[in-house]
């Protein structure tokens, strides 16, 4: 990864019904995640209109007294989802993160095979926020699953091998905003942290994003008009044995108010995570996908700390957060 660079790789062919044109994205997309764990995709599939208007939802949302987004705070739903407060997440160093969000799940209506990430959304009282949210949440889910298909392909497995593992994921959209105050003490928008899920497609409205290269540097992330940014995470660090790393990165204090709209790919909750690759030794204990999903959420927001420390809720296999990733300089998982 060359400093201020990273690999562009164009997704349009996936959509293609030759197969070769499939194997060509899923080459370059094996290559950029080996050289590095962030990258920027385009391709025709992306709908700006969608972007756009997900922008405009969040300012509208973000805009609104602190009292009334509290309505629809996280704590009180039953997937995970709903208004994040600023100082409500604590990553490295148990420094506060400065900015605010609203996380979105799959909306699970049904009573049976619910999950602690999997059920109904909270939404706002707020005309066209749902409506707008699902349509962008929807829209970057068929992208993500398309680079699914090309993982398995560059992996050397048969191009459907997650789908029957991406019927109800728990797949996670957040709308975060950073606020900008000249007069703030110097904290980061979010401390350094490696992803947990498979992998992420970001857009954003500002710089700021900034990763942990091969010789552990931190260096910015600029943005490219009409790509959005992807990086592999935990999840796939496992399933790839090692062959794609996840890559921690952070968002260092704000020079200008900033929208952040990632998207993190798991797969369904009771799927276990363990090395897909056939040719060679693993190199990682299996994992429980939903659970270490949780397991590291619940070592993050405050909330959900509080049920652990009342002993309303029990971790089981809970391992520490950086335990994945490239480190940063110095620092050792």
């Amino acid at each position: 990864m060359h400093e201020h660079v990273l690999p562009l790789v164009d997704i349009s062919r996936l959509g293609s019904d030759n197969l070769e044109d499939r194997l060509v994205v899923a080459r370059d997309l094996d290559r950029a995640c080996v050289e590095a764990g962030f990258l920027y995709i385009r391709g025709s599939q992306f709908d700006g209109d969608l972007f756009r208007r997900l922008v405009e939802r969040a300012k509208t949302y973000f805009a609104l007294g602190e009292s009334a987004k509290m309505e629809s705070y996280i704590g009180l739903s039953e997937n995970h989802s709903g208004y994040v407060p600023v100082g409500e997440e604590q990553f490295g160093g148990g420094t506060s993160d400065l900015k605010e969000a609203y996380d979105v799940n799959i909306d699970y209506p049904h009573a049976e095979g619910r999950r602690p990430l999997l059920g109904p959304n909270i939404w706002p009282k707020m005309p066209g926020f749902r409506e707008d949210v699902l349509a962008y949440y929807q829209h970057i889910r068929t992208i993500g699953h398309q680079l699914f298909d090309a993982f398995a392909l560059a992996l050397g497995l048969d191009e459907d091998h997650f789908r029957a593992h991406l019927q109800n994921p728990p797949s996670q959209l957040r709308l975060i905003h950073y606020p900008h105050d000249a007069e703030a003490e110097d904290r980061p928008g979010i401390g350094a942290h490696t992803d947990y899920e498979c992998f992420t497609l970001l857009f954003a409205t500002a710089a700021g994003l900034q990763v942990v290269n091969k010789d552990g540097e931190w260096v910015d992330v600029p943005l490219v008009e009409g790509a959005m940014i992807m990086n592999i995470s935990d999840m796939m660090e496992i399933m790839s044995n090692g062959r794609y790393v996840a890559t921690k990165h952070r968002v260092r204090k704000v020079k200008e108010e900033r929208y952040s709209f990632p998207l993190f790919f798991s797969c369904d909750y009771d799927h276990v995570i363990e090395p897909i690759r056939t040719n060679e030794a693993p190199r990682y204990q299996p994992l429980k996908g939903g659970e270490h999903l949780y397991n590291q959420t619940a070592q993050t927001f405050a909330y959900l700390k509080r049920r652990v420390a009342s002993g309303e809720l029990m971790l089981d296999n809970a391992v520490p957060l950086d335990s994945f990733g490239l480190q940063e300089a110095g620092v050792r998982a």
